[in-house]
C-alpha cells in the first residue's frame, strides 16, 4: 500500500472516529474507492495502529477536564469509575446478545468470517448511518429547544450512564452506526448537559478502545499464524513505518476532530452532524448500486 492511501485513510479514521459521523462507514467507504482489501492483514495491522492514534488524541484532548471533574477527589473518582463499569457492562451485554442473536437467527450456519463481515456491506451501512443521523438530529432539536441552557457538572447520572452503554452496545455491530454520535445523543436525550454527555462517551471510548484493538490484534495474529503453517508467511515489518505515520496523523486528524466537535456542541450546531449522517447514507446506498 502507498504512503499516500495510508495518510488518506489515517485522516479518514481520525476526523470520522472522533466526529458522530462513524469512523466505520468513512474507512470502509475509502478502501473501497481506493481498491484496498479491508480483510487484509496488512490492513488489519494499520487499523489497529489508526485506532490507538486516536485512542490517545481523546486522551491527551480530554485529559485536563477529567482531572477536574472526575479525578477531582477519591468520591468523585469512586462515581465516575461506577458509571463507567456500568456502562461498559451494558454495552458489552447488548452487543454480544446482537451478535449471538444474529449468529443464531439470520446468519445461522453461516462462517465465522462472513458473518464478522456482514456489515461492512454498504447496502447496510447505509440504513445505519441514516438511523444515527435521525437520533443525532432528533437530539440537536431537543436541546435547541431547550430555553434554558443547562450547567455542565461533571457527571452524568446512573441512568444516563445506562442508556449512553446500551446505545453504545447497538454500535458495536451495527456499523455505520456511530459510537459517539449515538452515545452523546442518548445522554443529552436523556438530560445530561451536552457538556457531559460528550466528556462521559469518550472515556467510555478510551475503556472500550483498548478491548477493540486487542481483536484486531488477535486476528492478525491468526492470520499470521495460519499464513506461516501454510507456507505463505506474511511480511508486516515492511509497513511498519507508514503504520507508524498513519498513527502519528490520526492522532493529529483527532485532535482537529475533538476541536470541532466541541464547538458545534458549544454554538448549538450539533443537529447538522446528524444532516450530513442523513446525506451521506444517500451517498453510500449510491455506491453501493453503482456495484462498490
Amino acid at each position: 500500500m502507498s504512503l499516500l492511501k495510508v495518510i488518506v485513510l489515517a485522516i479518514v479514521q481520525g476526523l470520522a472516529e472522533l466526529l458522530p459521523v462513524s469512523s466505520s462507514a468513512h474507512v470502509i467507504v475509502a478502501e473501497k474507492l481506493m481498491g484496498l482489501d479491508p480483510s487484509a492483514p496488512q490492513m488489519t495491522l494499520l487499523l489497529v495502529m489508526l485506532h490507538t492514534g486516536t485512542m490517545f488524541a481523546v486522551i491527551a484532548y480530554f485529559w485536563k477536564t477529567w482531572k477536574q471533574s472526575y479525578f477531582a477527589s477519591k468520591d468523585e473518582f469512586q462515581g465516575f469509575a461506577v458509571r463507567v463499569i456500568w456502562a461498559t457492562a451494558l454495552t458489552g451485554l447488548i452487543g454480544e446478545g446482537l451478535k449471538k442473536l444474529l449468529e443464531h437467527t439470520l446468519l445461522r450456519g453461516a462462517p465465522k468470517a462472513e458473518i464478522e463481515q456482514l456489515f461492512s456491506h454498504l447496502e447496510l451501512i447505509a440504513p445505519a448511518l441514516a438511523a444515527v443521523g435521525i437520533l443525532i438530529l432528533i437530539a440537536g432539536i431537543v436541546e435547541h429547544r431547550r430555553m434554558a441552557a443547562q450547567t455542565a457538572t461533571g457527571t452524568v447520572t446512573m441512568r444516563q450512564a445506562a442508556w449512553m452503554g446500551i446505545v453504545q452496545g447497538l454500535a458495536l455491530p451495527f456499523r455505520g452506526f456511530s459510537r459517539s454520535g449515538s452515545t452523546i445523543s442518548a445522554g443529552m436525550l436523556t438530560g445530561a448537559a451536552k457538556d457531559d454527555a460528550e466528556r462521559f462517551s469518550f472515556a467510555l471510548a478510551v475503556v472500550l478502545t483498548p478491548a477493540v484493538v486487542g481483536l484486531e490484534a488477535l486476528r492478525l495474529w491468526k492470520a499470521a499464524h495460519l499464513a506461516t503453517s501454510t507456507g505463505t508467511p506474511i511480511d508486516l515489518h515492511a509497513s511498519l513505518f507508514s503504520d507508524l505515520l498513519g498513527m502519528v496523523f490520526s492522532f493529529l486528524a483527532g485532535l482537529v476532530a475533538l476541536k470541532w466537535l466541541s464547538r458545534w456542541l458549544e454554538t448549538g450546531r450539533w443537529y447538522l452532524f446528524g444532516i450530513y449522517c442523513i446525506v451521506a447514507s444517500g451517498l453510500v446506498f449510491y455506491l453501493h448500486t453503482a456495484g462498490y
